[in-house]
């Protein structure tokens, strides 16, 4: 499909069709507006060569699952592995040797309470440093690139593990070196359980790797060779970095077996600057299926969608019916086409069309560039019949998590934009790690205001050290509001979440809890997750006062 521009875009697309009062049950088994039945049979079709298997986590090498207890020592190596089949690509990678065994990016498994002792040495030749995506620890070990482990070097991390059941995420945070280390390999899985996930997993019967599957979404540029390509112009740079080659658990074209039953998909968007609009389709029509959880675990009921958006950094949890599906035929899961807005503000990143892009700041763009926003198969999913009788039902609840309350008190804002210079600003200023750019105070209940500029990109924003709640959504683009309900709230806006899509023209309001269990004053960073926003300028230091 071409690209599209926001002044260009169709209206109405995204609405499947709210039939129920949101949050509840929404339509399913529908063509996706904006699409055509064939449209959908030919994205459908896409998977057609899909062959590759996917990657599951195994019992060791690369995505290996490792008790986080036994995760004591890790290596800031650079290794090969074969991402492509017959090529070895050359990548970075956090290697761990327990067991007799050794792990490259390994998953890790842990409980709420668990003591972390990490030994982090980097043996590359730039500094490093591992930030702990998602959860709530003091700023000395949460790896916020403040202070950073130089090649050679070591760090020890010690920390309990305190936060809800979820899918966390562990990557390097060095300023300058963010983009390239992550695109290179540096980033894994963190897996934290508690009463309610042990109780999901028993009422349906999941296992991971076999009825509940990490999906972690990039996108790459390879050479001839099969080495990683990372050359942003400044275009780029000042854009994001998107690749053309879509992988799933670094396979390109997967492929995955499942069985005709409740399967959970954990999934992470670990692009540079890609967002996602997800759907499973079957036969020109898109499947229903249930978010039940977020970045920060699970929701108190499970949402019925039959979309979704996914940003960088951002996770879901989500449960399909497989069931509900027609035997003896594929699924689909696909990004639906969207508009990536990225026409905003003068510098005119949607102009690049996919055989003769355009200069920003005098540079042109490579011509493998995909743009954003395309519609594109993601993975294939062959349905064969369960092993064994599976009767089970998605239980009405998930969890205890409380309404969000909304703190007293004019919130705080945060307005996002970008200067002249092509750096990407928040509150006007660009990231100086040396300056503390705002304080709260320990144990505060704020509300913040989160403003997109209308001339702007999309920002995915970040923030370290605290999870928080969205209070309401105002000023969505046409394409957000039909899937919003009460207070233009998202169905992933209803979960705990460290990591929000802010559009341009959106004000979104968000409850933070500053309290903590620390000792001292503490210092975090609040940033874009499109990771060449946050090194042109798009972060700030934050500190919590004692």
């Amino acid at each position: 499909m071409s690209i599209y521009s926001r002044r260009q875009f169709l209206g109405g697309m995204g609405a499947l069709g709210a039939a129920a009062a949101y949050p509840g049950a929404w339509a399913t088994s529908a063509t996706p507006s904006g699409l055509s039945t064939d449209e959908v049979l030919g994205l459908e079709a896409q998977t057609t060569g899909f062959s590759n298997p996917l990657r599951l986590p195994g019992t060791s090498g690369l995505f290996g699952v490792l008790p986080a207890t036994d995760f004591k020592e890790v290596h800031v190596v650079r290794s090969e592995i074969e991402v492509l089949p017959g090529q070895r690509t050359p990548v970075l990678a956090y290697a761990v040797e327990s067991g007799g065994k050794t792990f490259l990016n390994p998953a890790l498994l842990a409980r709420q309470g668990d003591q972390m002792r990490v030994k982090l040495v980097n043996r590359i030749d730039q500094p490093t440093v591992i930030h702990w995506h998602g959860l709530s620890v003091d700023s000395r070990n949460d790896g916020n690139g403040l202070h950073v482990v130089a090649p050679g070097q070591q760090m020890e991390y010690a920390f309990t593990v305190r936060d809800r059941s979820s899918m966390y995420w562990y990557h390097p945070h060095a300023h300058g070196m963010i983009p390239q280390q992550a695109y290179h390999g540096l980033a894994s899985l963190l897996f934290v359980e508690d009463d309610d996930e042990a109780a999901l997993r028993k009422e349906l019967a999941l296992a991971l790797g076999e009825s509940e599957i990490p999906l972690v979404l990039q996108d790459k540029e390879f050479d001839a060779q099969g080495r990683l390509q990372y050359t942003p112009s400044p275009a780029q740079s000042f854009g994001g970095w998107v690749g053309s080659r879509l992988m799933v658990n670094l396979t390109e074209r997967p492929v995955l077996k499942a069985e005709r039953r409740i399967v959970r998909f954990r999934l992470l968007n670990g692009s540079n600057a890609r967002s996602y609009r997800l759907a499973f389709l079957q036969q020109g029509r898109a499947l229903g299926f249930y978010l039940a959880g977020t970045d920060g675990g699970l929701l108190a009921q499970p949402v019925r969608i039959d979309q979704t958006f996914l940003s960088p950094g951002q996770r879901l949890d989500v449960l399909v019916d497989f069931r509900e599906a027609q035997a003896g035929r594929p699924v689909t899961m696909a990004s639906l086409p969207f508009d990536p807005m990225h026409q905003e503000g003068g510098h005119d990143m949607g102009a690049m069309d996919h055989s003769q892009h355009g200069a920003v700041h005098g540079a042109a763009a490579p011509a493998a560039m995909a743009m954003e926003g395309d519609a594109r198969a993601l993975m294939r999913i062959d349905l064969a019949p369960s092993g064994t009788p599976y009767d089970r039902r998605l239980p009405a609840r998930l969890s205890s998590l409380a309404a969000p309350l909304e703190p007293g008190g004019t919130p705080r804002r945060m307005r996002l934009g970008h200067d002249d210079q092509g750096h990407w600003t928040i509150n006007g200023g660009v990231f100086d790690h040396a300056t503390v750019a705002l304080t709260v105070q320990r144990g505060a209940r704020a509300t913040w205001l989160i403003e997109n500029a209308e001339r702007s990109m999309p920002h995915p924003m970040h923030l370290h050290g605290f999870s928080f709640r969205v209070l309401e959504r105002l000023g969505s683009p046409d394409q957000i509001r039909p899937l919003a309900g009460a207070r233009g709230l998202l169905p992933q806006d209803l979960g705990v979440v460290d990591t929000l899509q802010v559009w341009p023209g959106e004000s979104v309001k968000v409850a933070i809890d500053f309290s903590h269990p620390h000792s001292g004053d503490q210092d975090y960073v609040f940033h874009c997750h499109t990771l060449e926003h946050a090194e042109a300028g798009m972060m700030l230091r934050y500190q919590v006062k004692a």
